[in-house]
C-alpha cells in the first residue's frame, strides 16, 4: 500500500507542476504570441497591456529627453543638437507606441475571431507528464458554451495536533514539530443555472497527520491497546503519522465573474474571496512511527509500520476562507485516532490551502 501511495502522489505532484507551468504561460503569453484557452480573459489582458505599452514609452521618452538635457548641460552637445536629438526621440517612441499597439490590436482580433486560439472553434487538450518520458494527447473536441463542472488541484499544508477529553492543544504534543500535509484533486460544479454564487466541490485527496509527542514519548501497542509511553534509552526523535485517503465534500459559497463571448461563457473566481464548508470521509492506508535514539552508544534510526489500532474508517468537517487561489484551512477529525481506547483522541489542523485552478 505504501508503495501505492509513493506513485499517486508522484503523479500528483507531476500534475501540479505542469498546472503551474499552464498558469506561468498564460501570463507570459503577451509576449511570445501563445494564446490562453480562455480567450476572455487573454482579451482583457491585452487591453490592459496597451495601456501598459503608452505608459512605458512615455516613460523611455522621459529618461532619454533627461540625458539630453544632462548632455546639453555638460556642454557635450549644442542647443539646437538637443533640440533635433528630441524631435528624434519623440518621433521614434511615437512610432514605438503605434507598432505595439498595432500587434496587440491584431491579437485581439484574432482572438475575438476564433473562440478558442487558433483551433476555430474546437478546443485541443494536451495533457504532459515528464515521467519516464510519458505523453498522453487527447484529440479536438468542440468548445462547450457552458461548462458548469471543472476540476483543480488542491494542495494544503500547516499544524497538526491532537486532543481528547481534559486536553489542550500542546498537552501531548509538540505544536511546532506537528504537522498534516493533504494533496489531491478536486471538481467544482456549479449549482444553479443562472448563479455561480454557490458551488459544490468534491473530489480524492491524500492526507498525512504526523504527531510529535513530547516528554521522551513514543506510542507502544498491546494487543487492542495503544498508549504513550517512554521511551526507556535516550530518545532524539520520535514521530507517529497516519496517513489516510478521503473524499472531501464542501459548499463552497462566494461571487464571481461572468465572462461572456460569441460561443461560449464562463465563470471566474479570480481575485474574489470564497468560503466553503463540508467534511471528508475515507480510509486509514497506512500507520507509521518513526524513532531515532542512542543505544550502547550507536545511534539507532527505526521505522515501524502496523496498524497501531488507528480507525479504519475517518471522516470529519473541514473549511476553508480564501481569495483567488490561496486560503486558510481548518479539519477537524470527528472519527478518533484508535479505535477502543480508554479515551478518545481526535486530529486538529489548520494551515494554507492552495487551489491551483
Amino acid at each position: 500500500m505504501n508503495t501505492i501511495t509513493k506513485t499517486v502522489v508522484l503523479l500528483l505532484l507531476c500534475l501540479i507542476v505542469n498546472k503551474v507551468n499552464a498558469q506561468e504561460t498564460q501570463q507570459d503569453s503577451t509576449k511570445v504570441g501563445i494564446d490562453y484557452k480562455e480567450n476572455g480573459l487573454q482579451i482583457d489582458r491585452l487591453i490592459e497591456l496597451k495601456k501598459t505599452i503608452e505608459t512605458e514609452e512615455r516613460e523611455f521618452l522621459k529618461k532619454e529627453v533627461e540625458n539630453i538635457n544632462k548632455r546639453q548641460e555638460s556642454g557635450e552637445i549644442t542647443e539646437a543638437e538637443a533640440q533635433k536629438l528630441k524631435k528624434e526621440a519623440a518621433k521614434k517612441r511615437a512610432l514605438n507606441i503605434e507598432n505595439r499597439l498595432a500587434i496587440v490590436d491584431n491579437k485581439i482580433e484574432l482572438l475575438e475571431r476564433n473562440d478558442y486560439g487558433y483551433n476555430d472553434g474546437t478546443e485541443t487538450a494536451t495533457f504532459n507528464l515528464n515521467f519516464s518520458g510519458l505523453k498522453i494527447t487527447s484529440g479536438n473536441r468542440p468548445v462547450v458554451y457552458d461548462k458548469r463542472t471543472t476540476s483543480d488541484l488542491v494542495f494544503a499544508a500547516g499544524f497538526n495536533n491532537a486532543i481528547g477529553e481534559g486536553q489542550d492543544i500542546g498537552d501531548e504534543y509538540s505544536f511546532a514539530g506537528s504537522g498534516f500535509v493533504e494533496l489531491g484533486i478536486a471538481w467544482k460544479t456549479r449549482l444553479f443555472k443562472e448563479s455561480n454564487a454557490v458551488r459544490l466541490k468534491y473530489g480524492l485527496s491524500f492526507q498525512w497527520n504526523k504527531l510529535t509527542p513530547k516528554n521522551d514519548r513514543y506510542f507502544v501497542q498491546d494487543g487492542n491497546v495503544t498508549t504513550l509511553e517512554s521511551f526507556p534509552s535516550d530518545l532524539k526523535e520520535s514521530e507517529f503519522r497516519i496517513t489516510n485517503l478521503v473524499f472531501p465534500l464542501h459548499f463552497e459559497f462566494g461571487p464571481s465573474k461572468k465572462v461572456e463571448r460569441k460561443n461560449y461563457f464562463r465563470y471566474s473566481t479570480e481575485n474574489h474571496f470564497k468560503v466553503g464548508i463540508g467534511g471528508f470521509a475515507g480510509f486509514n492506508i497506512g500507520t507509521q512511527q518513526k524513532l531515532r535514539y542512542e543505544e550502547n552508544g550507536d545511534r539507532v534510526k527505526q521505522k515501524i509500520r502496523r496498524n497501531y489500532n488507528a480507525s479504519p474508517f475517518v471522516y470529519g468537517v473541514s473549511a476553508y476562507v480564501g481569495y483567488g487561489g490561496l486560503g486558510v484551512y481548518a479539519k477537524y477529525d470527528l472519527s478518533p485516532m484508535f479505535e477502543d481506547q480508554t479515551f478518545d483522541q481526535h486530529n486538529l489542523s489548520i494551515g494554507l490551502r492552495f487551489d491551483l485552478d
